[in-house]
């Protein structure tokens, strides 16, 4: 079994593949002071609640967004698992081509996003990532990743919102029943959902104007709160960075034998 791990500022999504099909999806809070043993046994506890066990694990790749807790976490996977994980960074070959100005400055989540994006969908592509921090990115015609946008993310953005209006209080993060909030609650939430609904759709398309069309996909832990209320995005694929992660460790082995 292949341990996929996306490290990001929020998360850390582990996903376990046996034989090409993800049989495990698991979410830990990232903490950047957790020590590799923390890791290593917060890891191992989820496969176990799957009765997946170290002997199961064959090999591991990660991506990282967290420099602080990129070697915790590989070493705690090590420890606990007995597999060292393939490190994906923006230096590492990954079969796509990558047309950006400055390539070491990608986060290696948006390559692997591109990866797994590919595999299932023809170019060009546009790739909503609903994370700490909002991003897009174009794939042209061509299957170039060629960059894209990154905007606050929406849990960031209502963060900053509380901490700074005093009079404004948190709200569930759900639907409203209309634009026209008729309470302080119901126009929160009208203003974030539809509000970085609003937002997506207006890159969307300025950014499908320069591509001459493409195919839309969202991921990301607030997928599937904003985008079903966009007008421009109709497929969710939470699975697109574990399977962005797979590929690329199917074909750094392939290119091993």
């Amino acid at each position: 079994m292949l341990l996929a791990l996306d490290l990001g500022n929020t998360n850390l999504t582990c996903g376990v593949f046996a034989q090409g099909r993800l049989r495990l999806r698991a979410r830990i809070s990232t903490r950047r002071d957790a020590t590799s043993d923390e890791w290593g046994l917060l890891i191992a506890q989820q496969l176990a609640q799957r009765e997946i066990g170290p002997a199961d694990i064959t090999g591991a790749i990660m991506a990282s967004v967290v420099p602080q807790a990129t070697g915790p976490v590989a070493e705690g996977v090590r420890e606990f698992l007995g597999a060292q994980p393939v490190l994906v960074d923006q230096n590492f070959d990954t079969g796509l081509v990558v047309a950006y100005a400055h390539p070491e400055e990608l986060g290696a989540d948006r390559i692997v996003n591109a990866v797994g994006a590919l595999s299932e969908m023809s170019p060009p592509i546009i790739i909503v990532d609903f994370g700490t921090a909002t991003t897009l990115d174009a794939i042209d015609r061509d299957g170039r990743y060629l960059g894209g946008a990154i905007a606050p993310g929406i849990s960031v953005s209502t963060d900053a919102l509380f901490q700074r209006a005093a009079l404004l209080h948190r709200v569930p993060l759900q639907p409203p029943a209309r634009a026209i909030g008729r309470t302080t609650e119901e126009s929160l939430q009208s203003g974030i959902v539809l509000g970085f609904a609003g937002q997506v759709d207006a890159l969307v398309r300025r950014m499908q104007r320069e591509l001459d069309g493409a195919e839309i996909v969202a991921t990301g832990g607030l997928a599937e709160l904003i985008a079903p209320h966009t007008e421009t995005v109709r497929r969710i694929d939470q699975d697109l960075t574990l399977r962005g992660l797979l590929r690329i460790y199917e074909r750094v082995t392939e290119v091993a034998r």
